[in-house]
């Protein structure tokens, strides 16, 4: 082949590699800008982002933060909550997902002064034993909140194009502001701490009502839990921190809520459920419930 016949080919090659990038560029832009569903390469991207915290990595080992926002469906510009916030893992991974023309909420229940925290019986045993976490022991959690706002300046600071994140700190018989749930929800997620509502002594039947109330007409509720053996109810809250799924599922229901999708990516048969930790070692059986506002 000649120099000129391998250079013409060279450049259409280059030509066809440009032309490629430029149209699977076009069709994220499109995608964003219509709110369809994030493609599971943008999902990746979302994962793979440096700037996520090293303790967050180590939470994706056990979490699977690709299949759940990929269970979930998440369209850019919606308003989701996020339930039991915590440290805000979910809560910003939402926040990437849903792009700057949404916006994250992230919910904790307020403290009260006058009254010592409930604490479970057992501490919570690690859902993933079989991991081992190169992050340096975690210190007393910070509220809610903080960590909350701690996330949304990284964000910022870091350029990254994502939702705001508000914290709500309301109790979680009512989670949502009343000003909030009037414009409607897209997306409320409860994550693994369905459970911990019952040695908390919370309503939870008011809650899910409340949560129904707030998401608008075919918004989603989606919950993920660790699963607990048939017949227990959520008696093990405090204890094993597992609840049973039919129960769950019963509980949210009640409320008018109809299950749409079950999540198997959490799924592990081997755990006999009978252990706060599972023996030998392994991922604890955990299970991913989508709710559908009729």
């Amino acid at each position: 082949m000649s120099k000129t016949m391998k250079s013409g080919t060279k450049g259409f090659l280059v030509a066809v590699g440009l032309s490629a990038f430029l149209f699977l560029n076009a069709q994220a832009v499109t995608a964003q800008q219509s709110g369809q569903l994030l493609s599971s390469e943008q999902i990746a991207q979302i994962v793979r982002s440096p700037d996520r915290t090293a303790a967050d990595r180590v939470n994706d080992e056990r979490r699977k933060p690709e299949q759940m926002l990929g269970f979930i469906g998440l369209r850019p510009g919606i308003v989701a909550v996020d339930l039991s916030a915590g440290g805000g893992y979910t809560t910003e991974l939402l926040a990437r997902a849903i792009g700057p023309s949404g916006k994250v909420y992230g919910q904790s229940r307020p403290r009260d002064p006058n009254r010592a925290p409930t604490p479970p019986v057992t501490p919570e045993g690690s859902s993933n034993p079989a991991t081992t976490s190169s992050a340096a022991p975690a210190s007393a959690p910070r509220p809610s909140p903080v960590a909350l706002a701690e996330r949304e300046n990284n964000l910022r600071s870091n350029g990254v194009q994502a939702a705001p994140i508000v914290a709500l700190s309301r109790p979680f018989e009512d989670p949502v502001p009343s000003e909030l749930a009037a414009e409607g929800v897209d997306l409320a997620t409860l994550m693994f701490n369905y459970h911990d509502l019952g040695y908390l002594g919370v309503d939870r039947a008011a809650m899910n009502k409340a949560v129904f109330g707030a998401l608008k007409s075919g918004g989603l509720y989606v919950i993920a839990d660790h699963s607990g053996r048939p017949g227990t109810g959520i008696s093990e809250s405090g204890t094993l921190h597992r609840i049973e799924e039919a129960f769950l599922r019963q509980e949210v229901e009640a409320a008018g809520f109809k299950l749409t999708e079950e999540g198997s990516f959490l799924r592990n048969p081997n755990d006999p459920r009978d252990k706060n930790t599972p023996d030998p070692p392994q991922p604890k059986d955990e299970f991913v419930l989508k709710f559908v506002k009729p």
